[in-house]
């Protein structure tokens, strides 16, 4: 008995799997270095019109939430649209089936040979995989599509919320928990070590340089720290002048 037959996921569908998982981990690295930036910055900014604790938690927590919120909203709206082209091509995909079966007999032979395959190997494949199911074959040769794994906007929504809720919660907790003096030179330290391992985690995830992605993670945070800080320290001066 094959493994196939003994219900293991055949090599293509592991390795489906596999990139889905891939994909939606660094998704969810993603989400997390734009909360920790986004955070980063407001926070800073805060610290540096203001020495109030409360004033710079309450400001991070609006950020921190408002954040979260908008990226799952935003994941949800994305994901929602790429389920229904998904299901609006395998709904044409069928109907074409129905209508027209050795015509896409003939088109899955040609994407075969594409492929690589002999003319002949590609008949006879295209044959065999109609038979056991046209549709998921068309879904999977053609389409680039799993039926069974369609994009699921609620899952998505709730990856990003989770992912930036957690990237958030380093500067927030960085920020209001040294004394006065210490909270910002803490903070630009622990958001800059997150940001290396973010950028060190996308780079093996995507496969690229890993110094080039660290140094545009670092580089990118450091400066909305600092842009967000001087703006911070003017308004608290003109405000107190």
């Amino acid at each position: 008995m094959t493994e196939t037959e003994s219900g293991a996921h055949p090599p293509h569908a592991q390795s489906a799997e596999i990139s889905t998982r891939l994909n939606w981990l660094r998704a969810g690295v993603l989400g997390a270095n734009d909360g920790i930036i986004s955070t980063a910055g407001l926070v800073v900014g805060v610290a540096g019109a203001t020495t109030s604790r409360t004033a710079i938690l309450a400001a991070g927590v609006a950020g921190l939430l408002a954040g979260a919120l908008s990226m799952a909203a935003g994941e949800y709206v994305s994901v929602s649209s790429q389920r229904d082209s998904e299901k609006a091509a395998l709904d044409l995909e069928r109907r074409e089936l129905a209508q027209s079966p050795e015509a896409e007999l003939d088109e899955l032979t040609g994407l075969l040979v594409q492929r690589g395959l002999s003319e002949a190997v590609a008949r006879e494949a295209a044959e065999q995989l109609t038979e056991r199911d046209a549709l998921r074959a068309h879904a999977r040769v053609e389409l680039g599509i799993n039926p069974d794994e369609l994009a699921n906007p609620w899952h998505a929504a709730v990856a990003s919320l989770v992912a930036f809720t957690v990237g958030a919660l380093l500067p927030l907790l960085a920020i209001v928990l040294p004394g006065a003096s210490w909270r910002v030179p803490v903070t630009v330290v622990a958001v800059l070590v997150a940001l290396t391992l973010c950028g060190v985690l996308s780079a093996r995830l995507g496969g690229a340089s890993t110094g080039r992605a660290v140094l545009r993670n670092v580089a990118g945070g450091a400066l909305a720290m600092a842009v967000t800080y001087a703006v911070g320290t003017w308004l608290g001066g003109a405000g107190s002048s």
